[in-house]
C-alpha cells in the first residue's frame, strides 16, 4: 500500500515533455464565414490571431488558361472549367482551398479579417525566433526552422514536412503561372 503512492510520485516526476516540442500558440478555435457558412480554424500565435487553414472562399471559379491584372480571378488547383460546385467537390479545393490573383485576393478574407501587412508577418517571424538581419532582407524571407514551424506536418515534397509547431498549418497549394497553369504543387505556398 506504501509503494503505490510513491510509485505514483516517481511516475509524475520522471515524466517531462520534450524540449523544441510544445506548441508555439496560445490559443485556437473555429469561426464561420458568414457569405459561405465555410468555417475555419484560427491560432493565436504570440498577440496576433491567424488563420490556421488555407481560405476557401469561391465566389466564382476560373480555369488556369484565364485570369487578369485588374478583375478578380478565383481557382482550384487543378480543376479547369468554370462550375463552382465542381470545383468545391475536388479534393484540391476541400484539402488546400482558393488559389487567388492579387484583385480577388484583396476582397476575399472574411467579414474582420484582413491579409496580414508586411509589418505583421514580420512580428509573427520574429514571435517565432526569425532573426533580425532575415527579417530586414528585401525580397522573400526564409529560414528553416521558422519555416518548418509554419509548415503543416504532411503533403511537402520537395523540402519536406514542417513540425507546425506554430498551428499555423501552411499547406502546399502550389500557384498558377501565367503561361504554364497550375504548377508547384506540393512544393510551396505563397502569401
Amino acid at each position: 500500500m506504501k509503494t503505490l503512492p510513491l510509485l505514483f510520485v516517481l511516475l509524475l516526476i520522471g515524466c517531462s515533455k520534450d524540449p523544441g516540442k510544445e506548441p508555439l500558440y496560445k490559443d485556437s478555435g473555429t469561426f464561420s464565414d458568414t457569405r459561405d457558412f465555410h468555417i475555419y480554424k484560427w491560432v493565436q500565435i504570440g498577440e496576433q490571431i491567424w488563420m490556421a487553414e488555407n481560405l476557401a472562399y469561391l465566389p466564382s471559379v476560373s480555369p488556369s488558361s484565364e485570369g487578369s491584372d485588374t478583375d478578380p480571378f478565383y481557382y482550384v488547383y487543378d480543376y479547369e472549367g468554370s462550375n463552382i460546385e465542381e470545383a468545391k467537390a475536388n479534393l484540391n479545393y476541400s484539402t488546400y482551398g482558393v488559389l487567388y490573383n492579387w484583385e480577388a485576393a484583396r476582397t476575399a478574407c472574411p467579414s474582420g479579417w484582413h491579409l496580414p501587412s508586411d509589418a505583421e508577418w514580420k512580428k509573427l517571424e520574429m514571435f517565432l525566433g526569425m532573426s533580425t538581419s532575415d527579417i530586414n532582407r528585401e525580397g522573400s524571407r526564409e529560414s528553416g526552422s521558422i519555416g518548418r514551424a509554419l509548415k503543416s506536418t504532411s503533403g511537402w515534397y520537395l523540402d519536406s514536412n514542417g513540425n507546425n509547431r506554430s498551428g499555423f498549418n501552411v499547406l502546399p497549394a502550389g500557384d498558377r503561372d501565367n503561361f504554364q497553369g497550375f504548377v508547384n504543387f506540393g512544393e510551396i505556398a505563397y502569401f
